[in-house]
């Protein structure tokens, strides 16, 4: 087997790597870089390839998937029955908000769709002579670990991996057994996350104080995942007080109960959503918040969305708060918020007067928990190290061939390697 790397080299965004054995070709992942313009992976001919298979829904791994269904559907994807629904809506967004920078068009999309073909986790499937296998890998509901065989060889791909269970997902599965290869992200190789239940808490209490004092909190949180979490949470830890969802989030709810199987405790998340107020349209909007509660929206660093809204609405009084939840990309309003304390109130930067805290609710592993997960892999693989910022990536490559002797690489872009 040969893998060739596409994208996410040194770099969080456009992941995208090229399988090849004999006459068989697959592409593991095609994302795009969701900058204003947005940026792909190489190109590669759509007839040269014989499946794309997808680790999870996510824009930076899916994004670009659709160029290769232009004019029809005879390429196959592959993905669960959740990363295919989720990465549909995914992409019909993207293709709103970013369309004359798109190779591709709403009915390519279409034609991605009608290609798809879907399999669970430990269900195996052939792609010509190359066996397929997803595992669950924590990050977001449908999220696969993607392993794959062809003559004597073993190559596993990490996709996005979270190897700590959460209040929506279980923990990534861990017996992956041996591999010649191993190509893993870095995201979080140079830091670690605070303890789970800790976080979970001091989101919880910092909710019942802003509700106590008279206050709405808002959580700017992703819709796939991120927003379903925090609902969770808080009905787990017994809060008392209106929670309200709103956005491309209530699309996903959705999708989950359609695949409850993809989720750690469907009955939690079932009764999670009973509890809350399901908001869309704008009179529910102005309505829910005029009295204390907590208001779940998308986009999780303020770029757009409903939570645009109510950060106008909220951010201008000392009572309420704001919870930043997720990382925050450098440049975006959320950062901005962060770093600076201003926000954008009819498009002046304003200074904020709501109270802002950060909570690490990060659905990718930390460093220890992701070194742990490597290493547990058996024989003797080489390990290229992705997805992550260019110092991480070269970090982990360092700590695995320092810790294990094993061969290491933190490749670049349309390098080719042996597994």
């Amino acid at each position: 087997m040969q893998v060739k790397v596409l994208g996410a080299a040194r770099q969080v965004g456009r992941s995208g790597f090229q399988i090849s054995h004999g006459d068989t070709s697959i592409l593991l992942d095609y994302g795009a870089m969701t900058t204003k313009e947005p940026g792909f992976p190489v190109h590669v001919q759509p007839r040269s390839i014989d499946g794309l298979v997808l680790s999870h829904a996510h824009l930076d791994h899916s994004g670009a998937a659709p160029v290769f269904f232009i004019g029809g559907d005879k390429v196959k994807m592959h993905g669960t029955p959740v990363t295919s629904e989720l990465s549909s809506m995914l992409i019909n967004d993207f293709i709103k908000i970013s369309g004359p920078y798109l190779p591709f068009e709403y009915l390519d999309l279409l034609a991605m769709e009608k290609s798809t073909i879907n399999h669970g986790y430990k269900e195996s499937f052939q792609i010509k002579d190359m066996t397929v296998t997803f595992y669950d890998a924590g990050h977001i509901p449908g999220s696969c670990i993607v392993t794959v065989e062809a003559g004597n060889k073993r190559l596993i791909y990490t996709g996005d991996i979270n190897g700590a269970e959460t209040e929506l997902l279980n923990p990534s599965f861990k017996s992956l057994g041996e591999a010649d290869m191993v190509i893993t992200e870095s995201t979080y190789a140079t830091a670690e996350h605070p303890e789970r239940q800790k976080v979970e808490r001091e989101f919880v209490e910092y909710a019942n104080e802003v509700v106590e004092r008279g206050g709405v909190l808002l959580a700017p949180a992703f819709s796939v995942g991120r927003a379903q979490e925090l609902a969770m949470t808080l009905y787990r830890h017994g809060f008392k007080h209106p929670i309200g969802m709103d956005g491309m989030a209530l699309k996903v709810n959705e999708i989950i109960m359609r695949h409850q199987e993809y989720i750690r405790d469907p009955t939690l998340f079932r009764r999670t959503l009973e509890s809350m107020e399901q908001i869309s349209g704008w009179s529910q909007r102005r309505n829910f918040i005029q009295r204390p509660g907590v208001i779940i929206s998308p986009a999780g660093m303020l770029v757009g969305g409903a939570s645009i809204f109510y950060n106008e609405r909220l951010s201008q009084k000392e009572k309420n708060g704001i919870s930043l939840v997720s990382f925050q990309v450098p440049g975006t309003p959320g950062r901005t918020l962060l770093d600076r304390g201003l926000t954008l109130i009819n498009g002046k930067p304003t200074k904020v007067k709501a109270e802002v805290r950060k909570f690490d609710f990060s659905s990718h592993s930390g460093r220890t928990t992701l070194l742990s997960d490597l290493k547990g892999i058996g024989g003797k693989p080489r390990f290229m190290t992705v997805h992550g910022e260019e110092e991480s990536c070269v970090q982990l490559a360092t700590e695995l061939h320092n810790e294990l002797g094993a061969e290491t690489f933190a490749p670049k872009v349309s390098e080719v390697y042996e597994v």
